[in-house]
């Protein structure tokens, strides 16, 4: 296994708010999104791929925005744009971007802090704050719960009363 850590900032997030998707690629439309509070943006503005290429958290720019599942996503650089446009699950943040560690609990949790990751197995988890993204890394048993318990988060973030809530 694989880990790479983040490093620095406390998260700052309260509740999440879902964006249903308009798929593209190997994503299925009924794919969410975490885009926090407000707006459109995943993962807070942070360039996905620097995760992966750079082993830490990068803040993307509008610059070099490209829209996938009904949210901009942000990179530093066009080359990290186009790595991610020619191959976006590979890069995207698994759950949506929504906390890995309130996944493997089986319910939707606080934001996620963009400097509280880890890349475990190839794959990218966000987390609402240091001490979570250290615990899933510790207790490989939270990714394994966290897979079992997405389709049913993701039912409920889609459901029809989640989306009333949040509108």
């Amino acid at each position: 296994m694989k880990i790479y850590v983040w490093k620095g900032g406390m998260a700052a997030g309260v509740a999440v708010i879902l964006m249903l998707a308009a798929g593209r690629s190997a994503a299925a439309a009924e794919d969410v999104v975490n885009t926090g509070y407000f707006g459109d943006v995943a993962i807070k503005g942070y360039d996905t791929v620097a995760y992966f290429a750079e082993h830490k958290a990068v803040k993307g720019s509008d610059k070099f925005a490209y829209r996938w599942l009904g949210a901009n996503w942000y990179f530093s650089s066009a080359e990290n744009r186009e790595l991610f446009k020619r191959e976006p699950v590979k890069y995207a943040p698994q759950y949506g971007g929504y906390c890995a560690d309130g996944v493997s609990a089986g319910t939707i949790t606080t934001n996620i802090d963009p400097k509280a990751w880890r890349i475990i197995d190839g794959k990218l988890y966000l987390s609402y704050d240091p001490g979570t993204a250290a615990g899933l890394e510790k207790n490989h048993s939270k990714v394994i719960n966290a897979r079992k318990y997405w389709p049913e988060v993701k039912r409920t973030l889609m459901s029809a009363d989640a989306k009333k809530d949040w509108q």
